[in-house]
């Protein structure tokens, strides 16, 4: 029948608008700085780097994955190496540019190492154009408490994949 799609768009609307003043699940608008819908657990925005002990010592040992798959080539790591030159496990700089990330996801996908992750923090909002913007190791970094509080699933199995692994090593 001619216009049966129309019409079946035309019900959706109308139970949806006549349902926002019944439901609460159905109302769309919310006021903002006031009012905030909760986050879902995979929602992702801005990459963090996650630590289990100390600052210091990150998941990160610089194998350059997340840089090389990076689509706007915004993360540049260093590899820092000890006194007589040999690279040690670790990086001596992460920087990302929020400037020019486009929230993929991508760096949280290749990572074999369980280092970096996507962040709830969506308001970034800066003075300067281009170097507040640049992220440096010591802002990424985050705990793993920290990493539990807001992806309570992920780190769970993460934690559980680690500690598996941990008596091998």
């Amino acid at each position: 029948m001619f216009g049966l799609g129309v019409l079946k768009g035309m019900m959706v609307t109308l139970r949806n608008f006549l349902g926002s003043y019944f439901s609460k699940e159905r109302l769309t608008t919310v006021q903002f700085p006031e009012e905030r819908i909760p986050e879902k657990e995979r929602f992702r925005n801005f990459p963090f780097l996650v630590y289990d002990k100390t600052p210091e010592d990150p998941r990160c040992v610089s194998c350059d994955i997340c840089a090389k798959e990076c689509p706007p080539k915004c993360i540049t790591i260093v590899r820092d190496s000890d006194s007589a030159g040999k690279p040690l496990k670790r990086p001596k700089s992460f920087d990302i540019d929020f400037s020019i990330c486009m929230n993929c996801g991508i760096c949280e996908e290749v990572c074999p190492f369980d280092a970096i992750f996507m962040d709830h923090e969506f308001e970034l909002a800066q003075y300067g154009r281009f170097e507040d913007l640049n992220y440096h190791k010591e802002k990424l970094l985050k705990s793993n408490d920290y990493f539990k509080k807001i992806r309570p699933t992920d780190a769970a199995r993460i934690d559980q994949k680690r500690a598996a692994k941990a008596p091998k090593a």
